[in-house]
């Protein structure tokens, strides 16, 4: 009868593997580690992507401001000083003169500066729905890098778990065939699971070196270490459980949806501002005037000077009628309403996208948690199936293979039960900004389930 390790070093082996797996999936709890609102906070203050955003946000206030300037007072003040001086054969003629003037115009019926007003108001709240879509990018980018490096680690601690566990296989074949109770079969299976596992730590060493420089480069800080989930991990449930209910809000609250009903608003008054071409315009002008001239000279009759000050000022209203513009007003009325026709179905085009996506998101999740809870009875079945397996390789029922094939359909499905937890974290993100519900506060929602 073939002879392997015994039962209490097999199961201590084990034993000694699913810890080390245990400790690998959960060693950047350590207290130096960044949790994922941490992190959030440092890549709001460095991302460029995200400043940009706020910065032309931040610059739309201004621009808002300068069309409230449209009715508005404005005042002027010109001033002048000249000075000319004229010889002739019968004369020698010196003038000068000074003027300073200031005036001033009150606009009170303007219907094209209002509607621009209206617009520029418009275009100020688009811009803060801007800001609140570059916001929820940035959620969503970090929490994706974020547990793509948790899941790299994962990956690779289940390698080198799995790759120890094949190594103490390789160890009993190599030792049963020196004793004579093995063939060579076995130890050439379990050396090219060595090698395998060997290339495949190579592998998932690499990915996590590359996913660990892109978390960097995202919160601009080196060597982070994220924080894993907090043992045992329970996923919140998607609430409500109703994809149709996340599409309804979706139409109303997502930020692409509200950017273009205002960009309809916007050319709807873009046709006001045509049909004002129409329209008559009155302002309010003042002015005030100093005007001192003075003119001597020297000539066959002896110097002369003469010399004064005016001074002047007026107040009344202005009355502006546009009568005939060579069809340019018609003209550009067509123009906008067929622009309006535009903005129009790029609303519906918007509202149907984001209808579609948050659909197609909320399936995705509901997959995604199926999945998980799948993977956790698979886990399960595959650490009985590999206690069985040693077992029955113990006594001889099983040979090598069987006992290297179960040991990689148990690691391999703590790597995909790993990262489909990530995945289902991240899934929730994004669903919640196909809605147009991702905020700031749900980042502490997710790290809530991170290890303190």
């Amino acid at each position: 009868m073939l002879t392997a390790l015994p039962q209490v070093t097999m199961r201590a082996s084990l034993r000694a593997s699913l810890i080390a797996l245990a400790v690998g999936l959960t060693g950047a709890s350590s207290a130096w580690s960044q949790s994922l609102e941490e992190l959030y906070t440092a890549a709001r203050s460095y991302d460029p992507t995200y400043l940009s955003a706020r910065a032309l946000a931040d610059s739309s206030q201004y621009k808002a401001a300068q069309a409230d300037a449209l009715m508005r007072p404005t005042a002027n003040l010109t001033a002048s000083a000249n000075m000319t001086r004229t010889e002739t054969s019968m004369a020698d003629i010196s003038a000068r003169s000074r003027t300073a003037s200031l005036s001033a115009r009150q606009p009170l019926f303007n219907r094209t500066s209002s509607a621009t007003i209206d617009q520029a108001g418009r275009q100020l709240e688009a811009s803060t729905y801007q800001l609140e879509a570059a916001e929820q990018d940035l959620i969503v980018r970090l929490a994706q890098t974020y547990f793509d490096v948790l899941a790299a680690q994962d990956a690779l601690a289940t390698t080198r778990t799995s790759k120890a566990a094949i190594s103490e296989q390789l160890a009993s074949a190599k030792r049963n065939f020196e004793v004579g109770t093995a063939t060579i079969t076995d130890t050439r299976e379990a050396q090219a699971r060595f090698d395998l596992a060997t290339a495949q730590e190579i592998g998932a060493d690499n990915d996590l070196r590359n996913k660990r420089i892109a978390l960097d480069q995202l919160v601009g800080r080196t060597n982070v270490e994220p924080k894993g989930l907090t043992l045992p991990v329970v996923l919140p449930a998607t609430t409500p459980a109703d994809a149709e209910v996340w599409a309804g809000n979706a139409d109303a609250q997502h930020p692409s949806v509200r950017q273009a009903r205002l960009a309809l608003e916007v050319a709807q008054l873009e046709t006001e501002k045509a049909r004002a071409g129409h329209l008559p315009t009155v302002d309010a002008v003042a002015s005030l005037g100093n005007n001192y001239s003075s003119r001597s000279g020297i000539s066959g009759s002896g110097q002369t000077s003469i010399g004064g000050t005016t001074n002047s000022g007026s107040f009344g209203f202005q009355l502006n009628v546009p009568l005939f513009a060579g069809f340019s007003v018609q003209n550009r009325i067509k123009e906008t309403l067929l622009l309006e026709d535009k903005s129009r179905n790029d609303l519906e085009a918007a509202r149907r996208v984001v209808s579609i996506a948050t659909r197609q998101a909320y399936f995705g999740v509901a997959s995604l948690q199926a999945q998980v809870v799948a993977l956790e009875a698979a886990e399960s079945s595959s650490a009985l199936a590999l206690e069985a397996t040693q077992l029955g390789y113990k006594v001889g029922v099983r040979v090598n293979i069987d006992v290297l094939n179960a040991q990689t359909q148990l690691y391999t499905t703590r790597r995909d039960l790993s990262k489909a937890r990530y995945d289902t974290l991240v899934a929730g993100l994004k669903l919640r900004q196909a809605a147009g519900q991702l905020k700031p506060d749900d980042v502490s929602a997710v790290n809530r389930l991170l290890a303190r």
